[in-house]
């Protein structure tokens, strides 16, 4: 976690690093009251503008996940998982609502989208990185029978 972001992404760098906050908030790699990299140590780690870091532990901060204690550094705010959980869900499952619809749209059958999420399932990657080539693989699919 907040080891990588991927430059080619549509996800913005910015809302990449608050997303990796909030994904280690809710499945509890970090806990209240852990201290975050500073600014500069984290954008020379990831290789971004401080600017960028500085934004996403700003917009964290405005969300209630993250406070700053001046001359200390950056603390993830306590008490705060269960919330972070919910929201992570709620935005999780409303990306997969719109994908899963958009794929149905598109003419693939729900057995060609269960594979797929069963083959996503099955590979150990993160967020933001490049399609895996197995999973590339399945754009061709099979041919639709009308």
């Amino acid at each position: 976690m907040l080891e990588s972001i991927n430059i080619f992404s549509s996800v913005a760098v910015y809302v990449q690093v608050e997303n990796h906050v909030q994904f280690g908030i809710a499945s509890g790699q970090l806990k209240g009251g852990d201290k975050l990299p500073s600014v500069r140590e984290l954008s020379e780690r990831l290789a971004v503008n401080p600017n960028t870091v500085a934004k996403a532990y700003r917009d964290l901060e405005v969300m209630g996940y993250l406070y700053t204690r001046r001359g200390m550094g950056v603390f993830i705010e306590k008490g705060i998982e269960a919330k972070c959980r919910e929201k992570c869900r709620l935005n999780i499952i409303g990306r997969l609502h719109e994908v899963i619809a958009e794929a149905k749209a598109a003419g693939m059958s729900a057995s060609e989208i269960k594979d797929i999420v069963q083959k996503c399932l099955a590979l150990d990657a993160g967020p933001y990185g490049e399609t895996p080539p197995e999973v590339v693989a399945l754009a061709k699919g099979k041919a639709r029978k009308r």
